[in-house]
């Protein structure tokens, strides 16, 4: 049986659509949450769950029927009819062991039919607060309908989960939790505001606008991969997860919160279009499949307010966003 720990969940379920209208040869899409003053946000409340199955519900003293553990205390997002719970084992997480979470998404006690958008039900994007150490993971769906996967924090302190999942017949939603991993490695803050260069696995990726992200327009973003004097193109580019490339981008101050699905185009192998409404700081993350293997590029702009701009003609927005 667990060890009952509290975990502090501040949950937010956010439905979306998209940014700006779809041009003709539009051929991406990107996810999109922001802060309470933007978006409706879930109260949260808390909720006795079995730790492996935490779809199944009850009181105080109740056991599971499934595997006869003791029900635990967890939260649980209530924004509108989907409830989200994540339940851990072992209950109390610490820095540098692995924590199996399950993720049950429900309506009215029971599973909820999920869509396979990028050939996967549930995207998870793992996050610690110094937005130093960054994750993206997949569920595997159970035969009793909840998912389960394996994490390893690395640091102590607080982490952010956003769960971005599509509910059938429903609009796409991204769920934000945080919790608190437990341990004395603390991660080193970093006040940096721009790093338009990554070194990963020997290639060398560049954010080759990075100087120039404005708010209140579309913003574009070019990326070149270069390894051994070769630079990739769109053609050596292998897809991952059904898209090109995966950009994760979150605001340091709000964690505000964007996933972008790029394509490639003549210029770059790498390249969409985004909004930014908030100046500020953003860290983002660029991962990609060459020769088999997923890279992850990390990136950090600083986006300086911009003047509002009113497009009068249609143009590539290449990239689709959340």
């Amino acid at each position: 049986m667990n060890k009952s720990v509290k975990i502090t969940l501040l949950a937010s379920a956010v439905s979306f659509g998209l940014l700006f209208a779809s041009c003709n040869n539009s051929n991406g899409n990107q996810h999109h949450t922001s802060d309470a003053t933007e978006h409706q946000h879930a109260d949260t409340e808390g909720v006795y769950a079995c730790p492996m199955h935490p779809e199944v519900t009850g009181k105080k003293g109740d056991t599971c029927p499934k595997c006869k553990m003791d029900l635990e205390f967890v939260q649980k997002d209530n924004s509108g009819n989907i409830d989200v719970i994540l339940a851990f084992t072992p209950q109390t997480i610490e820095a540098g062991k692995p924590t199996e979470f399950s993720v049950a998404i429900t309506e009215n006690g029971k599973n909820v039919a999920l869509d396979v958008v990028h050939e996967k039900k549930i995207h998870m994007l793992v996050v610690n607060e110094e937005l130093t150490w960054f994750d993206h993971i997949h569920p595997t769906e159970q035969a009793n309908g909840t998912n389960t996967v394996t994490e390893t924090f690395p640091y102590s302190g607080k982490y952010i989960i956003y769960t971005d999942f599509k509910a059938s017949n429903s609009s796409a939603t991204v769920n934000k939790q945080e919790i608190e991993v437990a341990g004395n490695v603390a991660a080193k803050p970093d006040n940096t505001k721009n790093k338009w260069v990554s070194k990963v696995d020997g290639y060398t990726v560049t954010l080759v606008n990075g100087n120039d992200f404005k708010t209140n327009r579309p913003q574009h973003m070019g990326i070149s991969i270069e390894k051994n004097g070769k630079f990739v193109t769109g053609n050596d580019i292998q897809q991952y997860l059904g898209a090109v490339a995966h950009v994760v981008v979150i605001g340091k101050e709000n964690k505000d919160f964007l996933h972008i699905h790029p394509t490639s185009n003549e210029k770059y192998p790498i390249h969409g279009e985004t909004r930014f409404e908030k100046a500020g700081v953003y860290r983002m993350w660029v991962q990609f499949q060459l020769d088999g293997k997923i890279h992850t590029a990390d990136f950090t702009v600083d986006v300086t307010e911009g003047t509002e701009v009113i497009e009068s003609q249609p143009h590539d927005h290449s990239g689709h966003q959340h």
